[in-house]
């Protein structure tokens, strides 16, 4: 169970504020101004604090309890602003547009390809296809872990298939990202944008179905995550 000691305010309060953020297109002073008309106030620099601290121990638990994914992958990234400079969000799909994994990069190279797809395997297991447009930080990376599945004994390696268009689904799926993070007065440090993005894709992530409701709601789902 996540802890929710040393915070002052209901644990019911902070779901339901950290949800609402995550969730939709609203600015923290909106939302602040939204709670306020049902009766609680709450202050945005404290729904910033909330969403740091617990967005990403909830987006762990999602990762551990989602279904099942497909075998072939959609991998490309996005760019996010922090502190006014691009920083980089990759992001993989499966061929039915179920989130396979996600990381915040603030360097688009083969490092952070490689460490993308190392952690997309560790959550997912070894995909038999992965389609990836035509950088060559992404092929190299992908390359990289082959040679890591080839000679550790520890799965096959990866058919891979570059082309310069190949990413439509994933490209549809990254607006829902960038829906929720335009209102946003922009992020100040890499660790908050990290963790904020973690709770927007877990948000995604439920109302894609990818996590089992049992007629649960989506705020009920999110809520059964901290349990």
């Amino acid at each position: 169970m996540i802890e929710f000691k040393y915070v002052h305010s209901p644990k019911s309060v902070i779901l339901h504020a950290v949800f609402f953020d995550l969730r939709y297109s609203v600015s923290c002073l909106d939302l602040e101004e939204i709670m306020a008309e049902r009766g609680v106030k709450i202050e945005h620099t404290a729904l910033n604090r909330w969403v740091v601290k617990f967005a990403p121990l909830i987006a762990a638990r999602a990762q551990a309890r989602k279904r099942p994914t497909a075998a072939s992958w959609r991998m490309d990234e996005t760019y996010i602003r922090v502190k006014g400079k691009r920083t980089y969000l990759y992001r993989a799909v499966d061929r039915a547009d179920q989130t396979l994994d996600f990381l915040l990069s603030e360097r688009r190279d083969l490092s952070a390809a490689r460490r993308f797809f190392k952690r997309a395997i560790s959550t997912n297991g070894v995909p038999d296809r992965i389609a990836i447009d035509k950088s060559s930080a992404n092929l190299a990376g992908l390359q990289a872990v082959n040679v890591i599945l080839k000679f550790t004994g520890k799965g096959r390696t990866i058919k891979v298939r570059q082309v310069k268009y190949p990413n439509n689904i994933l490209e549809q799926d990254h607006r829902f990202t960038k829906r929720i993070t335009a209102p946003m007065p922009g992020f100040k440090a890499f660790h908050s944008a990290a963790a904020t993005i973690a709770g927007i894709e877990t948000a995604h992530m439920i109302r894609k179905g990818q996590v089992a409701t049992n007629g649960a709601t989506a705020f009920q789902t999110f809520t059964k995550l901290v349990t």
